[in-house]
């Protein structure tokens, strides 16, 4: 190694992280790579697959505070709270809803957009001439709706894609199941965006993605990360239950479990996490022929290399692993509407933690003046911004000036509210 050589230790194994530590040693650092798990296990397994690009509506719009009660109560609607858990989780809704305003909505849709904006794309560039390539698919991506009058409920949301360059083909009537014959009679609009893409299979990428990390001489750890050494002000070490690995530089990518590091750094974060589930249905009789976002429903199918996955549902609970049976329940519910000829030879359950912050901007960037490098809280869209997300992070450590804004993600940004 030689003596002006960057030596940083990345903390998280999923996209985020994985993206970056790949980006990194491709810049000549020599780089460690930590995760008390396999790589691409925890977030990074159980998403939707999806390469939205057009994933820049935040989840907090102009007069969610006067709906929200009513989803809350509302049985058919994907979203759960647990009573219990409201007293804790309340700080985080009041800041949550402050964003639910035109000017927050519109900063920070801009926002996203120069993050994902051109996700598929940055996914190809950080799976170039990798086996991870063979997972990327360039596609269509469909929103369904049961009729236009439906789709024109959604135009705020259709109204901010617009302006970043999104806007649809509508397909209607008989012309929808031509298109996606495993849809119900029910649905009869499409809005279909070109230019998206999706994984085939998520965990088997990040993992191909890590295995060509350190095939280029990256080093992976399963340990779980304790805390920094920050002695002089920036860091110097970061701490695993088992060891101390010295670095110049870290950075802070393990979703929901980057709350409890943040403390270490002397920072308090409003990160939460969703309960996100998914049914995967494996050798199912029909498939969608592209990745298909039921509105009405607000879940995501897939067709993925595991069979037809149907990922959504958001739950606020707490950090337990049991799943709860009324998500599920209400997934397979509305998924039987919408397909009604699907069956499977088999089915899997998933439930995993969405790092979100009240604001729906992740954070990406340093931590002060610590040497430490945040790249987490992707809420929706840790996929789809992770290989943008790692080079980003990567062109700070290395001294390039990223070519995108980062200052709507700083990640002192409550601490300064």
């Amino acid at each position: 190694m030689s003596q002006t050589q960057k030596t940083v230790v990345v903390v998280g194994a999923g996209v985020n992280g994985a993206a970056t530590a790949l980006w990194l040693q491709r810049a000549g650092c020599a780089v460690t790579l930590i995760d008390r798990d396999q790589p691409g296990m925890a977030a990074s397994f159980g998403n939707a697959c999806l390469l939205a690009s057009a994933a820049i509506v935040p989840n907090a719009t102009p007069g969610l505070a006067r709906k929200a009660p009513g989803y809350l109560m509302d049985p058919n609607f994907p979203l759960f709270l647990k009573p219990q858990h409201l007293p804790r989780l309340l700080p985080w809704f009041v800041k949550f809803l402050g964003h639910a305003n035109d000017q927050d909505a519109r900063r920070v849709s801009r926002a996203l957009a120069d993050l994902i904006g051109d996700g598929v794309d940055q996914h190809k560039s950080l799976a170039h001439n990798t086996a991870a390539a063979r997972f990327i698919v360039e596609t269509d991506y469909l929103f369904a709706y049961k009729d236009r009058a439906a789709f024109e409920a959604d135009s705020y949301g259709w109204g901010l894609r617009a302006e970043a360059g999104f806007v649809p083909d509508i397909v209607e009537g008989p012309a929808v199941q031509e298109i996606e014959p495993i849809l119900s009679a029910q649905t009869q609009l499409l809005a279909v965006l070109k230019n998206h893409g999706f994984i085939l299979n998520p965990a088997s990428y990040v993992q191909a993605l890590v295995e060509t990390f350190t095939d280029m001489g990256g080093t992976f750890v399963q340990d779980e990360v304790r805390d920094f050494d920050l002695s002089g002000g920036r860091v110097s070490a970061v701490k695993t239950k088992t060891a101390q690995f010295g670095c110049d530089h870290a950075v802070l990518s393990s979703g929901i479990w980057s709350k409890p590091l943040m403390r270490k750094l002397g920072l308090t974060v409003p990160l939460e996490a969703e309960r996100g589930y998914h049914i995967t249905f494996k050798n199912p009789s029909v498939r969608t022929n592209h990745p298909v976002m039921i509105n009405a429903a607000k879940f995501v199918a897939t067709p993925m290399d595991q069979g037809l996955r149907c990922a959504g549902i958001v739950e606020f609970a707490d950090l337990s692993e049991k799943k709860s049976k009324a998500p599920l329940a209400l997934l397979r519910r509305k998924v039987a509407e919408v397909f009604p000829t699907l069956t499977a030879e088999s089915e899997s359950e998933w439930l995993g933690f969405r790092p979100t912050l009240p604001d729906s901007l992740p954070m990406v960037g340093e931590i002060g003046e610590s040497g430490v490098f945040a790249a987490f809280g992707h809420q929706h869209i840790g996929l789809t911004g992770g290989a943008k997300t790692g080079r980003l992070v990567a062109d700070l450590i290395t001294g390039r000036s990223p070519n995108t804004d980062l200052s709507p993600f700083d990640p002192m940004r409550f601490s300064q509210a």
